[in-house]
C-alpha cells in the first residue's frame, strides 16, 4: 500500500511540473520568426520598354499575268527561294509570235507606202514652178507623204506592243524572296490585263524584315520629350531595338527603328511603329509573333529580387522591417526585370530593409515582430561570377 502511495505521489508531482511548463510557454507566446533582410540595390539603369508584335515582309508581291493565254510551263518548286528576274510561268507564246510577225509585215508595207509618197513629192517639186503640176496637187502629195509616215509610226508602235506581249508570256519574279505555292497548273487558261487578272502565286522578301508593334500615347509622349532633351535619338533617327522569339530567353537579335506612323488609332489609342532587322539566316518569317525591347532612356532605380514582391489584391507590395523589428507592407510600383532583379520605381526607399525570405511563413505579416538576419541582394552578373 505504501508503495502504491509513493508511485501516485510521483505521478502527481510530474503532472504539476508539466502544467507549470505549459503555463510558462503560453505566457511567452509563439517563437519570434526569423527573416533575412537587405537594403535594395540603388543603381542607374537603362530602361527597355517591351512590346508584343509580329514580323512582316518588307516586300510582298502578288504575281499575276499581263497577257491572257494557256499556261505552258512552270519553272519553280513550291516554297523555294527565287531571285528577281527568274522565270516562273510560261504562257503559250505562239499567238503572240504570230502577232509580232504580222506587225513586222505591216511595217514593211507602211515603209513602201512612205517611199512611194516621198518619190511623188520629189518628182512634183520641180514641176510646180513650170506649172506642169498645180500647187494643189503638190500639197495633196505632201499630205499623202505625212499620212504614210504617220501610218509607219503606228505600225512600229504596234510591233513594240506585240513584242512586249510576247515578252510577257514569260512571267518573271519581280522581287527576290520565298515563293508560295502555285495557284494554277499547266494547261489552265489565265487572264491578264488590268482587271480580273488571275493570281498565279505570291512572293515575300525575307532579308531584311520588318517588325510591327503598337505603342501607347504615354510612351510616345515620353519618347518625344526624351528626344527633345537629348536622352535618346530623335524620332527620325534609328533608335536601337532588341528582339526575342517565343522560344528564346535572351534578347539576342538586334535591329533599329525605321518608321513611326503619323497618327494614333482612335479606337485603340495606339500608334503603329516598325523596326527593321537583318534576316540572313531566315529564322524570321512574316507573321511570326515575338517580343521587342525599345530603348526608353536611363533612370535611377532600386532593385530587389522578384521573389520579394507579393500581390495584395490589386497592388504589389514589399515587406520591410523597421528599427523596432515590426514588419510593414510597402505598396510599390514595379518596372521591368533588369540584371535578374525587379525594378522598383516607387514606394521604396534606399534605406529600407526588405524581407528576402520567410514570406511563406503565415507569422510573417504586417504588424508582426520578427528577428532579422543580414541578407544580400545580388545581380545576375554578380551571381554568374560567383
Amino acid at each position: 500500500m505504501s508503495r502504491y502511495i509513493h508511485v501516485l505521489g510521483a505521478l502527481l508531482a510530474l503532472t504539476a511540473a508539466n502544467v507549470i511548463c505549459v503555463s510558462k510557454l503560453q505566457a511567452q507566446g509563439p517563437p519570434t520568426p526569423s527573416v533575412s533582410v537587405a537594403q535594395p540595390i540603388a543603381k542607374r539603369i537603362t530602361i527597355w520598354d517591351e512590346y508584343s508584335g509580329r514580323f512582316e515582309a518588307v516586300q510582298t508581291v502578288e504575281v499575276r499575268p499581263r497577257v491572257s493565254g494557256f499556261v505552258d510551263k512552270i519553272h519553280f518548286r513550291d516554297g523555294q527561294i527565287v531571285n528577281v528576274g527568274d522565270p516562273l510561268f510560261t504562257i503559250d507564246p505562239r499567238p503572240f509570235e504570230i502577232a509580232a510577225e504580222s506587225a513586222r509585215a505591216e511595217i514593211a508595207r507602211a515603209r513602201a507606202q512612205v517611199a512611194l509618197a516621198m518619190s511623188e513629192v520629189e518628182r512634183a517639186a520641180p514641176l510646180v514652178k513650170s506649172g506642169a503640176v498645180t500647187e494643189r496637187d503638190f500639197t495633196q502629195r505632201s499630205a499623202n507623204l505625212s499620212v504614210t509616215e504617220a501610218q509607219l509610226q503606228v505600225t512600229e508602235a504596234n510591233l513594240k506592243n506585240a513584242e512586249l506581249n510576247l515578252e510577257w508570256t514569260v512571267v518573271k519574279a519581280p522581287i527576290s524572296g520565298r515563293i508560295s505555292d502555285r495557284k494554277v497548273d499547266i494547261g489552265n487558261l489565265v487572264i491578264g490585263g488590268a482587271q480580273g487578272t488571275t493570281l498565279l502565286t505570291t512572293i515575300v522578301s525575307l532579308d531584311p524584315i520588318h517588325f510591327l508593334f503598337d505603342t501607347s500615347e504615354s510612351d510616345y509622349l515620353r519618347y518625344m520629350r526624351q528626344g527633345l532633351t537629348g536622352e535618346r535619338k530623335a524620332r527620325d533617327e534609328p533608335n536601337p531595338v532588341l528582339i526575342r522569339l517565343a522560344d528564346e530567353t535572351d534578347w539576342t537579335h538586334k535591329g533599329t527603328m525605321d518608321f513611326l506612323d503619323n497618327q494614333f488609332n482612335p479606337r485603340s489609342g495606339t500608334m503603329r511603329g516598325r523596326a527593321i532587322l537583318e534576316n540572313k539566316d531566315q529564322i524570321f518569317a512574316p507573321g511570326v509573333f515575338a517580343r521587342l525591347r525599345l530603348f526608353g532612356g536611363e533612370a535611377d532605380a532600386l532593385l530587389v529580387p522578384d521573389s520579394a514582391v507579393v500581390s495584395d489584391q490589386m497592388s504589389k507590395i514589399v515587406f520591410v522591417v523597421g528599427d523596432d523589428g515590426v514588419v510593414k507592407a510597402a505598396p510599390v510600383k514595379l518596372g521591368p526585370i533588369v540584371e535578374g532583379l525587379r525594378v522598383v520605381t516607387g514606394g521604396l526607399n534606399p534605406s529600407d530593409k526588405v524581407v528576402l525570405d520567410g514570406l511563406a511563413n503565415p507569422m510573417v505579416r504586417p504588424g508582426a515582430k520578427v528577428a532579422t538576419q543580414p541578407g544580400e541582394i545580388k545581380t545576375a552578373a554578380a551571381n554568374a561570377g560567383k
